[in-house]
């Protein structure tokens, strides 16, 4: 979908104005759902919002706009490879120790950056330098988020709910203020309402998708870590690359294959480090159990004896 309403013709400079919308939709849902529930008493700190909204901010705001500059699953394979700042802010935010499987998996990922990176450049005619900067520095940002909103949702209580109120209601009034100072917003209105229905109807649907997404996260970042979250939705972005090249016209090369092999690797080790005792007893059952056929087909086999 985000792809989608970056092929509308014009579109390109307005990723800040997709952002506010995505903003105020996130925060109105977020404002429903603590009504319904009842969950209106705020836990976490407005200081630790303010925090959590810049960086918020930060990460979709730069995301969105870097659409506009890379090839589609680029900026996917890139998003996929949160891990990386997200293990490093894992240490450096909350002291985190790391095993040699999740450090592993972090380097295999950024080979598969790297080789990604030169196949876009190889084949891409409009390779552009700004997309990889500002979609580098999303990542950044949201390594950071990750951690805070771990830290902090387990030290005060609050909500996946209250989370999502707070940071994109303040970070509602920060992107609003730089779309007016930057002057984007007032060109971008006439362009939204000349093309309403695409414009405004992708925005909602792309908005309403992402704060269900929104939610999906933050509950495994409560429940099981930042880590382990990411790792969860960089599986679904496998699926956005492979849609992205059916359905959308691209230069393509077998490198992207080669490139995205490489971190599905990374992800699945990553995935094991989490996993380690339940998989090791998996694979134990499945060696025995072939080992087993094995025998008894050895032993059947007329030509064997």
């Amino acid at each position: 979908m985000q792809e989608l309403i970056f092929k509308l013709p014009g579109m390109k400079p307005f990723g800040w104005t997709l952002t506010l919308i995505q903003f105020v939709i996130y925060s109105g849902c977020g404002y429903a759902e603590c009504a319904v529930w009842h969950n209106t008493k705020r836990m976490i700190p407005w200081r630790i919002y303010g925090v959590i909204a810049f960086f918020t901010v930060a990460t979709m705001g730069l995301s969105n706009a870097s659409v506009g500059y890379l090839n589609y699953p680029t900026q996917v394979i890139f998003k996929c490879c949160k891990l990386i700042p997200v293990l490093i802010g894992g240490i450096l935010i909350q002291g985190k120790r790391y095993g040699w499987i999740d450090i592993s998996a972090a380097v295999l990922m950024s080979l598969g950056i790297i080789m990604f990176t030169l196949a876009d450049n190889k084949v891409s005619p409009n390779f552009d330098s700004r997309g990889y900067i500002m979609i580098s520095g999303a990542l950044l940002a949201d390594a950071v988020i990750g951690n805070i909103q771990e830290k902090n949702m387990k030290k005060y209580g609050g909500s996946s709910n209250e989370v999502v109120l707070y940071s994109y209601g303040i970070g509602s009034a920060f992107i609003f203020t730089y779309v007016v100072l930057s002057g984007e917003i007032f060109s971008a209105i006439p362009f939204f309402l000349e093309n309403s229905w695409k414009t405004f109807g992708y925005a909602l649907i792309f908005s309403f998708l992402g704060y269900l997404g929104v939610n999906v996260v933050l509950t495994h970042i409560k429940v099981f870590g930042a880590l382990v979250a990411v790792t969860v939705t960089t599986l679904r972005k496998a699926l956005t690359i492979i849609l992205s090249f059916l359905l959308f016209s691209k230069p393509f090369t077998i490198e992207y294959v080669y490139a995205g092999s490489v971190v599905m690797l990374a992800i699945y080790l990553n995935l094991y480090s989490k996993n380690k005792a339940s998989w090791d007893h998996m694979i134990r059952r499945f060696v025995a159990r072939a080992m087993g056929y094995h025998a008894v087909a050895t032993k059947k086999d007329p030509m064997m004896v």
